[in-house]
């Protein structure tokens, strides 16, 4: 009799413990994908930031070789990505991004042009994207880091070698970003 309580015991636990690991490996999927999604919508935002430089051209060859030197600078953001990368990217596009809106403030005729305008309105469509998909990378970082640092999964957590994540963190004077509003 108490052979099989024990055996209920274990089997309980095992399964307690597959249940865990199941749950952390589909949180750390969930991290990945969202990472990849940013990755995504910032791949979006060079192309467009590429498109404006190839505008500027026509207007100043010294602004169009500034911002493709900014450009140049670009790496793809994946699943693997970390959060210092995806956020070293955003630094470097929101820094283009200012430069681009300054080149249009010195160049009216630029900045009336349709395609500037057009093309301007898909940088901010695909900042707003950016913005979402980094709230939905954070809202599964602390879904995974629950189950991480909360016991009894604390355990499991730590003996399968699942750590914290880290959060991604808004730009420091990004709130002082000229608008994007033409």
């Amino acid at each position: 009799m108490t052979v099989i309580i024990i055996i209920a015991i274990i089997a309980v636990i095992v399964l307690w413990v597959i249940s865990v690991q199941r749950n952390l490996v589909s949180r750390d999927e969930m991290c990945k994908n969202s990472m990849s999604q940013i990755g995504v919508q910032q791949a979006s935002r060079w192309d467009a930031l590429s498109a404006l430089a190839d505008l500027t051209k026509s207007y100043s060859e010294y602004e169009y070789n500034t911002l493709r030197d900014v450009i140049a600078q670009r790496k793809m953001i994946t699943s693997q990505s970390s959060v210092a990368e995806a956020n070293e990217q955003e630094k470097l596009i929101s820094g283009a991004i200012g430069h681009i809106i300054a080149v249009g403030e010195n160049y009216p005729e630029l900045k009336a042009s349709e395609t500037y305008a057009k093309t301007m309105d898909s940088v901010n469509t695909y900042e707003n994207q950016v913005r979402m998909s980094r709230m939905v990378f954070n809202d599964a970082v602390t879904a995974f880091n629950r189950i991480v640092r909360q016991f009894p999964g604390s355990i499991v957590a730590g003996a399968l070698g699942f750590v914290v994540k880290e959060y991604l963190v808004e730009n420091v004077g990004k709130d002082q970003m000229p608008s994007m509003k033409i």
